[in-house]
């Protein structure tokens, strides 16, 4: 039995500069706030960040000073933490960090926020202390309610640095903590955005031929363990503004070969939507809205993609859809179709990213479970499925078998996750053998 460690940590994190009051960074400062933290919140635009310390809860409100980039910037001085929450442009935000570095203490530890840019690309010619001090820290949204905070380090990144934000995240804000590698998108939006981009180009010959969008959102919920808004629904929620931002930085940074690129662009119907500012609910419509009638009442409408224009929402068709979870992927007819394209391709593709994404399957399945309310993990779904089964029918259809499921294959191992002698919970590794998952990690 391993001895406990009671060294004190090398940096901790007591107190947050935030710079940007926008929708993520009020968020940051509201959970920073809430956890004790002293908090300092800047923006361009003082009236944006007195919006934002609105938005804390009024038994903390205390604890955050707001101001304006021009006049405090020099104030993250007194900060052990800051962290970029700008907008998602990569020369917005070097020229930011430049200022940051200037003004920020020996010490302190500084990340941005992004959603998909690589820290690389951030990094690139800045200087050693920065290099030495930076991580990417990000939270979904809405922080105060979403569990996932991904932490990448750059290649220059010290461990103690990792292991303040990895702390502060847990044991501070109660986020589950993955550990994502410096690759675009990392590893919740690069498979969640897959499953909703791929899906709304393998959608189209289904909605062809008579199958609605309510159904397809619907075989692609309960059925293989996803949130009821499915596909179209979890689009209107995000937005098609956010999700062409998304497409358009997976087609600039994803490998070659990678099948993301073959989705990246939004099909005809959908870009016409986005160009003419039907992004979802955000602005009263996108797939779906509902409106007022005259008599007070309200209607659900769907926007139908083949004749491009609204209708009456219709009732889902399920019948002869499985009801046990999972099962819809191995049924004959057009709803198993559906599902296999779509959410087994979504599977099928997580499998071909360890290690590239992170270096284990734990983080993957903790970052979609945590990210996009799924029922399980990529790994544990492919686990609750029957990897045996899944091989055999790759190998019917004459698909080539994702990276991980060819190293389960050749362990001789019949699932990815087990147990050892003494119970604890192991995980195949990407070279065939087994590791624990950190308990620390995992959901309670």
């Amino acid at each position: 039995m391993s001895e406990i460690d009671t060294a004190e940590p090398a940096r901790r994190i007591n107190s947050v500069a935030i710079i940007g009051a926008g929708t993520m960074g009020a968020g940051i400062a509201a959970v920073s706030a809430k956890a004790g933290c002293r908090v300092l919140l800047l923006d361009v635009d003082e009236a944006a960040a007195q919006r934002a310390l609105d938005g804390v809860e009024a038994d903390f409100q205390g604890v955050v000073s707001i101001g304006t980039v021009a006049d405090r910037l020099d104030d993250i001085a007194g900060y052990d933490w800051v962290c970029e929450a700008v907008v998602e442009d990569l020369a917005t935000k070097r020229e930011l960090f430049e200022r940051l570095e200037a003004a920020r203490s020996d010490g302190s530890v500084i990340s941005s926020n992004t959603s998909g840019i690589p820290l690389r690309q951030i990094s690139e010619g800045m200087s050693e202390r920065f290099r030495r001090d930076v991580a990417i820290t990000h939270f979904f949204n809405p922080v105060q309610v979403m569990k996932l905070f991904e932490l990448v380090p750059g290649e220059d990144t010290e461990p103690e640095v990792i292991d303040a934000f990895a702390r502060f995240g847990a044991e501070r804000l109660g986020k589950g903590v993955v550990h994502a590698k410096d690759t675009v998108n990392f590893i919740g939006n690069r498979i969640g955005c897959f499953f909703m981009l791929s899906g709304l180009h393998m959608a189209k010959p289904f909605l062809a031929d008579g199958m609605t969008q309510e159904t397809i959102d619907a075989v692609l919920g309960a059925p293989v363990g996803l949130p009821p808004t499915g596909l179209y629904g979890l689009i209107d929620l995000i937005g098609l503004d956010v999700m062409e931002l998304v497409g358009a930085n997976l087609a600039q940074n994803l490998p070659a070969g990678d099948r993301g690129l073959d989705f990246a662009e939004f099909p005809v119907a959908e870009q016409a939507m986005a160009d003419r500012g039907q992004l979802g609910r955000k602005t009263g419509g996108g797939f779906s809205r509902r409106i007022r009638l005259d008599d007070g009442s309200r209607k659900a409408e769907t926007f139908d993609l083949l004749a491009e224009e609204w209708r009456p929402a219709a009732q889902p068709d399920l019948e002869g859809v499985p009801a046990e979870l999972g099962e819809v992927l191995f049924a004959e007819g057009p709803h198993g179709e559906l599902a296999r394209h779509i959410f087994g391709g979504t599977l099928a593709y997580a499998a071909d990213l360890v290690p590239e994404i992170a270096d284990d399957i734990a983080n993957v399945d903790n970052a979609i479970r945590w990210g996009f309310n799924w029922v399980h993990g990529p790994f544990e779904m492919l686990d609750h499925l029957g990897p045996a089964r899944v091989i055999e029918f790759l190998r019917s259809v004459d698909a080539p078998l994702p990276a991980m499921l060819a190293a389960l294959e050749a362990s001789g191992r019949p699932t990815f996750y087990g147990q050892d002698a003494d119970g604890n919970r192991m995980q195949l590794m990407p070279n065939g053998t087994v590791a624990p998952v950190d308990t620390a990690a995992v959901e309670t």
